[in-house]
């Protein structure tokens, strides 16, 4: 299977600052309809916005993906390892400023786990709050497994899984594509931008593992997605990409 490495070129830190712009955009206008393409540019040129009239929240979730990115930095220069701890520090800063206030007032706050039970999809997926913190544990070792050597597939498979899992009261779309890109830098794999343009088929790839355990939908999009944001291409593949999924059940 095709998928495109990092390559470390002189122009990497021009390439890595745009794809951070567009990222973010896209990756927020997926469940925020408010943000723009100039806006998020200024927040991350800048730091602001001239003459804007939109809400509040809609900078500050801008700001936050700026912010998590300069935190992220040193951690992928040191390969670090994702743990709980990492994933509930990463939604914080995602997420803070941004929580609503239905949220609060049940007692959600950025940075902790949902206190109640919230359904992603239309399936109704999601993981009781007492079931979070383990699904997840379980989740970082198949991932971090030392058997793993796909690890394209592994950061699909987890960015599915988090999903399946949604952990957070909010801000489990932004966190879980943010991670799965965190994987991929980590293992000398360039990062994804999920189109929003192309959301009902992300949306349909999610559902595909919600109700089947089928990843292979994700997969493909992924690639896709990852060919659109670095070359602008589209190749089809020839391998089916559940072998994962499989082992991972049997370990």
């Amino acid at each position: 299977m095709r998928r495109i490495p990092l390559l470390l070129t002189k122009d990497i830190e021009g390439r890595l600052a745009r794809f951070c712009v567009l990222f973010a955009y896209h990756s927020g206008k997926i469940e925020n309809e408010q943000i723009t393409f100039p806006m998020a540019r200024e927040i991350f040129a800048s730091g602001r916005v001239s003459n804007d009239t939109g809400d509040l929240r809609t900078l500050h979730e801008i700001e936050n993906q700026k912010r998590c990115f300069l935190s992220l930095r040193p951690y992928v220069e040191k390969k670090r390892m994702m743990d709980v701890a990492f994933i509930r520090q990463v939604q914080q800063t995602l997420t803070e400023g941004t929580y609503d206030a239905s949220h609060l007032e049940r007692g959600e706050q950025p940075g902790e786990f949902k206190r109640h039970r919230y359904v992603a999809g239309i399936h109704g997926a999601g993981a009781a709050p007492k079931e979070v913190a383990e699904r997840l544990e379980k989740l970082l070792e198949s991932v971090h497994a030392a058997s793993v050597t796909d690890h394209f597939l592994a950061g699909v498979y987890f960015h599915a899984a988090f999903e399946n899992i949604h952990p957070f009261a909010d801000g489990n779309g932004r966190s879980g594509r943010l991670l799965m890109n965190y994987y991929f830098l980590i293992h000398g794999i360039a990062p994804v931008i999920v189109y929003e343009d192309e959301k009902e088929a992300y949306y349909r790839a999610l559902e595909a593992y919600d109700v089947y355990g089928d990843l292979d939908m994700l997969a493909d999009h992924i690639l896709t997605q990852q060919e659109r944001t670095w070359v602008r291409t589209k190749n089809r593949r020839n391998r089916r990409l559940s072998t994962f999924v499989t082992e991972v059940a049997d370990e």
